[in-house]
């Protein structure tokens, strides 16, 4: 068994692009995998260990586990480790520490949802909660747009978004603004993205603020309950994720993002639509990355 650091994963240089691809491959084996809801746990509070497994489909002999934990006063509070092992023998492969994992391809399947719902005009993206995954986002998004010229509308709260401008100051196709009011954040915003871990109510508490056409990606899902009332389409990552959400029942149609992606449904049908995009997270997601992760290590170094 291989313990695999950070640092080590870091080494191998994995492009944010690169992120999106791999996350778009997973997506599309969703089908042969088997992946059982995931469990939680929680000490006290909004305190949490939540339990991720995943088989990989038949031929990529993988298996694997992520235990990912939220603790208040923890630093970081958002700590994930990853077990993987091989199918076959169900020999033990590697300890992963899954922080890197966690964060880049959940901004992969923010930047993918954003590149396959957007409305076709967009001109503004904006975002509120400007941490680790939102800068995972706003990268991965960028690789995957080489071409465009990105209008980035910022929500501030202490020095996050000044921080976040400065640490994207090299790429020359972004431009930012900054806001203070959640009025100013929708005005015009064809594309929301909320990477708040913690909300207790409702972000946007009146709903004629959201315009025509806009896509609201809310990552850590929180805040958005009564977007489930009134969009017209929601998609999520896998059913048995959503299904218990309090509203589930009254969305107006519902499907899954692999389905999109492997055109067994439409996505958005026009500009006019609203759709709200729930990406809880997949062990999926976490074990694909883990097993190509692993076998790049052993291409550069025999483990």
């Amino acid at each position: 068994m291989t313990i695999i650091s950070t640092r080590d994963i870091e080494s191998l240089c994995i492009s944010p692009r690169t992120c999106v691809e791999w996350v778009k491959l997973s997506f599309m084996l969703k089908e042969r995998a088997q992946l059982p809801p995931k469990v939680s746990v929680h000490p006290v509070c909004n305190d949490f260990f939540t339990t991720m497994p995943c088989l990989l489909p038949f031929d990529m002999n993988r298996f694997g586990v992520k235990i990912v934990s939220r603790i208040l006063g923890r630093k970081p509070s958002l700590k994930s480790d990853l077990l993987l092992y091989d199918s076959t023998t169900g020999d033990l492969l590697a300890l992963l520490s899954a922080d890197w994992i966690t964060s880049m391809r959940t901004g992969a399947v923010a930047a993918l949802a954003i590149k396959t719902f957007r409305p076709s005009n967009v001109r503004k993206y904006s975002f509120i909660g400007l941490g680790a995954t939102a800068k995972a986002t706003l990268q991965c998004l960028i690789e995957c747009s080489p071409n465009e010229k990105l209008n980035i509308c910022l929500f501030r709260y202490k020095e996050q978004a000044e921080n976040f401008v400065a640490y994207f100051a090299k790429y020359e196709t972004v431009s930012f603004s900054i806001v203070d009011t959640m009025e100013e954040l929708l005005k015009g915003a064809g594309v929301l993205v909320s990477c708040i871990t913690d909300a207790q109510n409702l972000l946007v508490e009146d709903s004629s603020l959201f315009e025509p056409g806009i896509l609201v990606v809310p990552v850590h899902t929180r805040g958005f309950q009564n977007c489930d009332l009134c969009f017209d389409k929601v998609f999520g990552d896998d059913i048995d994720h959503i299904k218990g959400f309090k509203y589930f029942t009254l969305f107006k149609d519902f499907d899954e993002f692999s389905n999109v992606l492997l055109e067994k449904c439409l996505g958005r049908k026009n500009d006019q639509e609203r759709i709200l995009s729930y990406n809880i997270g997949l062990g999926l997601h976490d074990i694909y990355f883990a097993s190509r992760i692993y076998d790049l290590l052993i291409q550069k170094c025999p483990l």
